[in-house]
């Protein structure tokens, strides 16, 4: 096999490693949302869990990097596609995380009507598992494109996220002895747009990828 042939190899396996732990943190986020709604502790706890394997995805992709760039010495568009994995993993590893915060959250208040207080989190956590799989999607296909699109969607989280704070303040107005539940649902609203924010980073790691400039500043 050619030094090429070789370096294309280890590509493709890396990409396999990116989209089978894209799947786990959608995953995860899906999870999140139906534990949710249902208070699931048993489906909370397989989140937490499950973050244990997302971690060693990452160190595995991390490794596969780095040999990429010891024994191969890429340089130009090779390195990018190389440093960027880097990065986006990072982030992927970050929405994993974020995902067993909401699970452990959720074990917290188990027993409180956290879904019917806060009418737009699901809606909101949608949003930002759709924004996570479509930006995996466009990083793996180079897709430029659909990066920018879905970085546009993240207003739309921002939005939601305005809507749940609105309905933690009118909570606190009649129910003044529920601090602590609200400030638990502003929480996972967080965790949920931050989500949403990873994503964005991805999509912008995948316009660095194809351009070597990251938001219009050229860096390799």
């Amino acid at each position: 096999m050619t030094a090429r042939l070789s370096f294309e190899h280890e590509l493709q396996l890396l990409k396999d490693d990116l989209i089978e732990m894209g799947r786990m943190i959608e995953s995860a986020i899906e999870k999140a949302l139906e534990a949710f709604e249902t208070q699931n502790d048993i489906l909370a706890k397989e989140i937490i869990s499950g973050d244990r394997t997302v971690n060693d995805i990452e160190k595995t992709i991390e490794a596969r990097c780095l040999s990429l760039i010891l024994k191969q010495q890429p340089v130009a568009r090779d390195l990018r596609i190389v440093t960027t994995a880097l990065k986006a993993v990072t982030d992927m590893e970050r929405i994993g995380d974020h995902a067993a915060d909401i699970a452990e959250l959720i074990l917290r208040v188990k027993g409180e009507p956290i879904y019917n207080l806060a009418k737009h989190i699901p809606e909101m956590g949608t949003v930002a598992k759709e924004m996570v799989h479509d930006a995996i999607e466009a990083f793996t296909k180079h897709n430029i494109t659909d990066a920018r699109e879905i970085i546009n969607r993240d207003d739309v989280v921002d939005d939601l996220f305005d809507r749940v704070k609105e309905e933690v303040i009118a909570l606190l107005r009649t129910s003044t002895d529920q601090a602590d539940l609200c400030v638990d649902i502003l929480m996972i609203a967080k965790y949920f747009e931050r989500i949403g924010d990873h994503a964005v980073n991805i999509c912008e790691w995948t316009e660095f990828h194809e351009t070597g400039s990251l938001n219009n500043v050229r860096i390799l």
